[in-house]
């Protein structure tokens, strides 16, 4: 988006210049789904898909939010009020999350004074490719800069993700912040979720390139069954921990698995933790095939990521199901498999740019017969992570 039309549109809303243009990416993930909380690897990217802040200072304490999605108000409150949001406004719970948590660092009391900030979204909200960890990114980020915080890029994240989990009450992982504000234009993050050690890798994808394909049936991670699968892997783990000394179903091969399975002995705790520990290992695989040039493994990998999402850990349902499956029938297509929480949002495909047109339509047709209505399709390079523009 033009930073003169972001900055145009603000004073529209509140009547006077905004001083800063921020600009904080959504995420894909390449592969490593539902092992971030589970302490295994992830290799996500950031992406131009992404929300934009404009921001102004205020003199007084009210903070103004406004969005330029949503044909609504602006939303007001005061810069100490840590109450969460219900209904129309929950979206605002992302921001005051983060200037709560801010607020009570050490240094949180150089936040003095309230703002207006103005957002619009490039990101499909509820697309599975993190609009709120793109949302407390941007406001950390914000607040880093304008108010002079003395916190790392890792910090933010580190608050984001309690945002998450304490202040909106979903128990993710940090993969999504993590991705979103430590992003690396042309690379994706192998990231080890337990020791927090991670390494930059070239997306090298050579004659292909990466398709998001989004299921257009709209998930709140936070109203779905995502915090039963934490629970459940949390139930697993502590029956493992009766015969292994570790701290994370992410720190245990297969093999390893498969021995102390009978301390587990439950179906549903079996299927979840042989997702967790399987997808780990593949992620460690298939980020060594991509460094090697492999990407014929690299897509195999990447296909069998999903079946392990559909079958062990039952988060996939008939939309993303049929975009992945349809896409693997395709030619030129390498792999495909859904990203993010499930039930809804997105998949990718790793398509052969000579073949994308002919992908979307075959995908979309397919999925318009299946489904009912219609799959998006965008193509999404691989940028920076958040920053002021």
């Amino acid at each position: 988006m033009n930073k003169q039309e972001l900055l145009s549109s603000y004073k529209d809303i509140f009547g006077q210049d905004g001083t800063d243009v921020f600009f904080s990416p959504g995420r894909i993930n390449v592969i490593g789904e539902h092992t971030d909380y589970n302490g295994g690897h992830v290799f996500p990217a950031a992406i131009s898909l992404g929300i934009y802040g404009v921001y102004g200072p205020r003199e007084d304490n009210q903070v103004n939010l406004y969005s330029g999605n949503i044909d609504g108000p602006i939303v007001e409150f005061a810069l100490d009020d840590s109450s969460v949001e219900k209904g129309n406004h929950f979206w605002t719970n992302y921001f005051k999350g983060m200037i709560t948590y801010l607020r009570q660092r050490e240094d949180g009391n150089k936040i003095n004074h309230g703002f207006n900030l103005y957002i619009k979204a490039t990101l499909p909200s509820g697309s599975g490719l993190s609009s709120s960890a793109a949302l407390e990114m941007l406001m950390g980020i914000i607040l880093k800069e304008e108010f002079e915080l003395d916190v790392t890029r890792l910090e933010l994240a580190r608050l984001g993700q309690k945002t998450e989990n304490e202040f909106v009450g979903l128990n993710s992982g940090i993969m999504d912040q993590f991705a979103c504000i430590m992003g690396k234009k042309d690379s994706a993050i192998f990231l080890d979720c337990n020791s927090m050690e991670y390494e930059y890798k070239p997306l090298k994808l050579g004659d292909y390139e990466i398709i998001i394909m989004s299921t257009n049936k709209e998930h709140t991670l936070a109203d779905s069954a995502y915090n039963d699968r934490v629970a459940e892997c949390g139930r697993a783990l502590k029956k493992l921990q009766q015969g292994l000394d570790i701290k994370a179903l992410g720190e245990i091969d297969e093999d390893t698995l498969d021995e102390y399975s009978y301390l587990i002995n439950d179906e549903v705790e079996l299927k979840r933790a042989r997702h967790a520990v399987s997808e780990n290992q593949r992620t460690i695989r298939a980020t060594k095939a991509m460094e090697d040039n492999d990407l014929e493994k690299l897509g195999r990998l990447i296909n069998a990521s999903h079946v392990s999402l559909h079958y062990d850990y039952e988060v996939t349902g008939q939309e993303l199901d049929t975009l992945a499956e349809t896409a693997w029938r395709q030619a030129g297509v390498l792999g495909a498999r859904m990203i993010g929480g499930g039930f809804g949002g997105s998949a990718i495909a790793i398509v052969k740019k000579s073949e994308a047109d002919k992908f979307k339509e075959n995908v979309g047709q397919a999925y318009r017969d299946i489904v009912g209505y219609e799959a998006s399709f965008y193509d999404a390079e691989i940028v920076d992570g958040t920053k002021r523009i």
